[in-house]
Protein backbone atom coordinates (compact mmCIF):
# COMPACT_ATOMS: atom_id res chain seq x y z
CA UNK A 1 0.00 0.00 0.00
CA UNK A 2 1.36 3.52 -1.14
CA UNK A 3 1.96 6.33 1.79
CA UNK A 4 -0.97 9.11 1.31
CA UNK A 5 1.87 11.72 0.66
CA UNK A 6 5.32 11.54 -0.31
CA UNK A 7 7.72 14.71 -0.56
CA UNK A 8 11.27 13.59 -1.27
CA UNK A 9 13.98 16.88 -1.40
CA UNK A 10 11.33 18.91 -2.62
CA UNK A 11 12.23 22.66 -2.73
CA UNK A 12 9.79 25.43 -4.31
CA UNK A 13 12.04 28.87 -5.29
CA UNK A 14 10.12 32.01 -6.14
CA UNK A 15 13.26 34.21 -7.79
CA UNK A 16 15.74 34.46 -4.75
CA UNK A 17 12.96 33.47 -2.24
CA UNK A 18 13.31 30.02 -1.26
CA UNK A 19 9.90 29.64 0.32
CA UNK A 20 9.70 25.33 0.55
CA UNK A 21 13.60 24.18 1.13
CA UNK A 22 14.67 20.57 0.69
CA UNK A 23 11.17 18.92 3.04
CA UNK A 24 11.76 15.28 3.02
CA UNK A 25 8.26 13.71 4.20
CA UNK A 26 5.94 10.98 4.53
CA UNK A 27 2.35 11.14 5.41
CA UNK A 28 0.27 7.23 6.35
CA UNK A 29 -3.31 6.71 4.94
CA UNK A 30 -6.04 7.03 6.86
CA UNK A 31 -4.35 9.92 8.91
CA UNK A 32 -5.39 13.12 10.01
CA UNK A 33 -2.25 15.13 9.60
CA UNK A 34 -1.42 18.53 10.60
CA UNK A 35 1.01 21.23 9.30
CA UNK A 36 2.09 24.18 11.15
CA UNK A 37 3.80 26.91 11.19
CA UNK A 38 3.50 30.94 10.86
CA UNK A 39 2.34 32.78 7.75
CA UNK A 40 5.06 32.86 5.62
CA UNK A 41 6.45 29.28 6.49
CA UNK A 42 6.09 27.43 3.46
CA UNK A 43 2.85 26.03 4.45
CA UNK A 44 0.69 26.91 1.20
CA UNK A 45 2.97 26.31 -1.03
CA UNK A 46 3.36 23.29 -0.12
CA UNK A 47 0.08 22.09 -0.51
CA UNK A 48 -0.19 23.55 -3.63
CA UNK A 49 2.82 21.50 -4.73
CA UNK A 50 0.51 18.63 -3.48
CA UNK A 51 -2.44 19.38 -6.08
CA UNK A 52 0.07 19.88 -8.65
CA UNK A 53 -0.42 23.61 -8.98
CA UNK A 54 2.46 25.25 -7.85
CA UNK A 55 5.59 22.86 -9.64
CA UNK A 56 8.76 22.06 -7.19
CA UNK A 57 11.51 23.59 -8.31
CA UNK A 58 13.53 20.51 -7.07
CA UNK A 59 12.30 17.09 -5.87
CA UNK A 60 9.36 14.75 -5.89
CA UNK A 61 6.13 14.65 -5.06
CA UNK A 62 3.98 11.69 -4.89
CA UNK A 63 -0.10 11.89 -4.08
CA UNK A 64 -1.58 8.36 -3.21
CA UNK A 65 1.13 6.73 -5.43
CA UNK A 66 1.29 9.01 -8.22
CA UNK A 67 3.64 11.30 -9.63
CA UNK A 68 1.77 14.80 -9.42
CA UNK A 69 4.40 15.97 -11.83
CA UNK A 70 3.42 13.34 -14.84
CA UNK A 71 -0.30 12.98 -13.83
CA UNK A 72 -1.72 16.23 -12.14
CA UNK A 73 -5.02 15.06 -13.51
CA UNK A 74 -5.21 12.25 -11.83
CA UNK A 75 -4.24 13.64 -8.09
CA UNK A 76 -7.13 16.30 -8.46
CA UNK A 77 -9.56 13.84 -9.27
CA UNK A 78 -8.85 11.86 -5.92
CA UNK A 79 -8.49 15.18 -3.52
CA UNK A 80 -10.55 17.47 -2.32
CA UNK A 81 -8.88 21.08 -1.85
CA UNK A 82 -10.01 24.31 0.36
CA UNK A 83 -7.94 27.02 -0.25
CA UNK A 84 -7.56 29.28 2.67
CA UNK A 85 -9.29 32.08 0.45
CA UNK A 86 -11.76 30.27 -1.17
CA UNK A 87 -12.21 31.41 -4.89
CA UNK A 88 -15.96 30.11 -5.47
CA UNK A 89 -18.12 31.57 -8.14
CA UNK A 90 -20.08 34.34 -6.70
CA UNK A 91 -22.67 34.93 -9.56
CA UNK A 92 -24.03 31.36 -8.75
CA UNK A 93 -26.00 29.91 -6.36
CA UNK A 94 -24.87 28.13 -3.28
CA UNK A 95 -27.27 25.43 -4.82
CA UNK A 96 -26.01 25.75 -8.74
CA UNK A 97 -22.24 26.00 -7.32
CA UNK A 98 -22.83 22.66 -5.63
CA UNK A 99 -24.41 21.27 -8.28
CA UNK A 100 -21.26 22.31 -11.15
CA UNK A 101 -18.92 21.01 -8.64
CA UNK A 102 -20.80 17.47 -8.50
CA UNK A 103 -21.19 17.26 -12.29
CA UNK A 104 -17.42 18.29 -12.55
CA UNK A 105 -16.73 15.38 -10.62
CA UNK A 106 -19.33 13.37 -12.66
CA UNK A 107 -20.87 12.55 -9.10
CA UNK A 108 -24.13 10.73 -10.57
CA UNK A 109 -27.41 13.41 -10.00
CA UNK A 110 -29.59 11.57 -7.70
CA UNK A 111 -26.49 10.56 -5.30
CA UNK A 112 -25.16 14.11 -5.71
CA UNK A 113 -28.58 16.05 -4.45
CA UNK A 114 -29.02 13.32 -1.62
CA UNK A 115 -24.93 14.29 -0.57
CA UNK A 116 -25.54 18.00 -1.06
CA UNK A 117 -29.09 18.39 0.78
CA UNK A 118 -27.41 16.26 3.56
CA UNK A 119 -24.19 18.47 4.14
CA UNK A 120 -26.06 21.62 3.54
CA UNK A 121 -28.22 20.25 6.75
CA UNK A 122 -25.00 19.52 8.68
CA UNK A 123 -23.70 22.94 8.11
CA UNK A 124 -26.78 24.55 8.73
CA UNK A 125 -26.73 26.50 5.21
CA UNK A 126 -30.45 24.77 4.18
CA UNK A 127 -32.83 26.94 3.54
CA UNK A 128 -29.62 29.43 2.26
CA UNK A 129 -29.05 27.14 -0.83
CA UNK A 130 -31.19 29.03 -3.08
CA UNK A 131 -29.21 32.66 -2.33
CA UNK A 132 -26.66 34.18 -4.12
CA UNK A 133 -22.90 33.33 -2.85
CA UNK A 134 -22.00 36.89 -2.71
CA UNK A 135 -24.65 37.58 -0.20
CA UNK A 136 -22.66 34.86 1.90
CA UNK A 137 -20.74 35.47 5.14
CA UNK A 138 -17.15 34.27 5.25
CA UNK A 139 -17.99 31.50 7.06
CA UNK A 140 -21.01 30.72 4.53
CA UNK A 141 -18.54 30.68 1.68
CA UNK A 142 -15.78 28.34 3.53
CA UNK A 143 -19.07 25.91 3.96
CA UNK A 144 -19.60 25.84 0.51
CA UNK A 145 -15.97 24.79 -0.31
CA UNK A 146 -15.97 22.39 2.47
CA UNK A 147 -19.01 20.45 0.89
CA UNK A 148 -17.00 21.17 -2.62
CA UNK A 149 -14.63 19.44 -1.10
CA UNK A 150 -16.32 16.57 0.29
CA UNK A 151 -18.80 16.07 -2.55
CA UNK A 152 -17.14 13.16 -4.83
CA UNK A 153 -16.11 11.34 -1.78
CA UNK A 154 -12.21 11.75 -2.04
CA UNK A 155 -9.35 9.53 -0.79
CA UNK A 156 -7.57 12.90 0.58
CA UNK A 157 -8.88 15.94 1.83
CA UNK A 158 -6.13 19.21 1.84
CA UNK A 159 -7.40 21.85 3.74
CA UNK A 160 -5.90 25.27 4.21
CA UNK A 161 -7.18 27.04 7.25
CA UNK A 162 -10.28 24.99 7.24
CA UNK A 163 -11.61 26.40 10.26
CA UNK A 164 -11.17 29.98 9.86
CA UNK A 165 -14.35 31.94 9.73
CA UNK A 166 -16.33 28.87 10.85
CA UNK A 167 -18.68 29.14 14.11
CA UNK A 168 -17.72 26.67 16.94
CA UNK A 169 -20.52 24.41 16.47
CA UNK A 170 -19.71 23.60 12.42
CA UNK A 171 -16.12 23.39 13.50
CA UNK A 172 -17.54 20.33 15.65
CA UNK A 173 -18.74 18.99 13.06
CA UNK A 174 -16.59 19.39 10.47
CA UNK A 175 -13.69 17.83 12.87
CA UNK A 176 -16.18 14.89 13.75
CA UNK A 177 -16.54 14.21 10.49
CA UNK A 178 -12.91 14.28 9.51
CA UNK A 179 -12.56 11.44 12.15
CA UNK A 180 -15.55 9.67 10.57
CA UNK A 181 -13.50 9.71 6.70
CA UNK A 182 -10.40 8.23 8.63
CA UNK A 183 -11.98 5.35 10.09
CA UNK A 184 -13.01 4.37 6.26
CA UNK A 185 -9.72 5.29 5.06
CA UNK A 186 -9.63 8.77 4.04
CA UNK A 187 -6.24 10.96 4.88
CA UNK A 188 -6.75 14.52 5.64
CA UNK A 189 -4.10 17.15 5.96
CA UNK A 190 -5.25 20.34 8.00
CA UNK A 191 -2.85 23.61 7.67
CA UNK A 192 -3.18 25.62 10.61
CA UNK A 193 -1.63 28.06 12.64
CA UNK A 194 -3.75 27.64 15.56
CA UNK A 195 -1.78 25.67 17.58
CA UNK A 196 -4.65 24.02 19.60
CA UNK A 197 -7.01 23.42 16.70
CA UNK A 198 -4.02 20.66 15.12
CA UNK A 199 -3.93 19.37 18.84
CA UNK A 200 -7.16 18.98 19.33
CA UNK A 201 -7.95 17.45 15.71
CA UNK A 202 -4.54 16.01 14.42
CA UNK A 203 -2.89 12.74 15.01
CA UNK A 204 0.77 13.50 13.54
CA UNK A 205 2.18 17.14 13.31
CA UNK A 206 4.59 18.98 11.17
CA UNK A 207 5.84 22.24 12.04
CA UNK A 208 6.78 23.87 9.07
CA UNK A 209 9.93 27.14 9.74
CA UNK A 210 11.51 29.27 6.80
CA UNK A 211 10.32 26.59 4.32
CA UNK A 212 11.72 23.72 6.20
CA UNK A 213 10.26 20.69 8.61
CA UNK A 214 11.10 21.77 12.38
CA UNK A 215 9.77 19.16 14.15
CA UNK A 216 7.52 16.25 13.24
CA UNK A 217 5.44 13.65 15.01
CA UNK A 218 2.27 13.42 18.17
CA UNK A 219 2.06 15.50 20.56
CA UNK A 220 4.00 13.47 22.92
CA UNK A 221 6.67 12.80 20.58
CA UNK A 222 6.94 16.68 19.81
CA UNK A 223 6.96 17.12 24.06
CA UNK A 224 9.52 15.08 24.31
CA UNK A 225 11.73 16.58 21.35
CA UNK A 226 11.35 20.05 23.21
CA UNK A 227 11.94 18.74 26.76
CA UNK A 228 8.41 19.97 27.62
CA UNK A 229 6.71 16.91 28.90
CA UNK A 230 3.59 18.41 30.22
CA UNK A 231 3.21 21.48 27.73
CA UNK A 232 1.17 22.12 24.68
CA UNK A 233 1.75 23.41 21.56
CA UNK A 234 1.91 26.81 22.19
CA UNK A 235 4.91 26.05 24.42
CA UNK A 236 6.63 23.97 22.16
CA UNK A 237 7.01 26.02 19.28
CA UNK A 238 7.52 29.73 18.63
CA UNK A 239 4.61 32.31 19.83
CA UNK A 240 2.07 32.18 16.35
CA UNK A 241 0.77 35.69 15.18
CA UNK A 242 -2.56 36.34 13.70
CA UNK A 243 -4.13 33.51 15.23
CA UNK A 244 -7.50 35.67 16.17
CA UNK A 245 -10.40 35.45 18.41
CA UNK A 246 -10.48 31.44 18.12
CA UNK A 247 -10.78 30.26 21.46
CA UNK A 248 -14.84 29.12 20.91
CA UNK A 249 -14.00 27.10 18.51
CA UNK A 250 -11.20 25.01 20.10
CA UNK A 251 -12.70 25.29 23.45
CA UNK A 252 -15.72 23.28 21.13
CA UNK A 253 -13.37 21.34 19.44
CA UNK A 254 -11.47 20.02 22.69
CA UNK A 255 -14.91 18.79 24.31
Amino acid sequence: MHSAIELNAVSKQYNEIIAVNNVNLTIPTAEIFGLLGPNGSGKSTTLKMLMGLVQPTAGQVTVLGIDVQKDPVAVKRQVGYVPESPDVYEFLTGIEYLDFIGDIYGVKPAEKQQRITEYLRALQLDGREGDMINSYSDGMKKKISLISAFLHKPKLLILDEPLNALDPRSARIVKDYLQSLKAQGVTTILSTHVLEIAEAVCDQIGIMYQGSILALGNMAELRQKASLPSSGLEDIFLKLTGTGDLRPVVEELLK
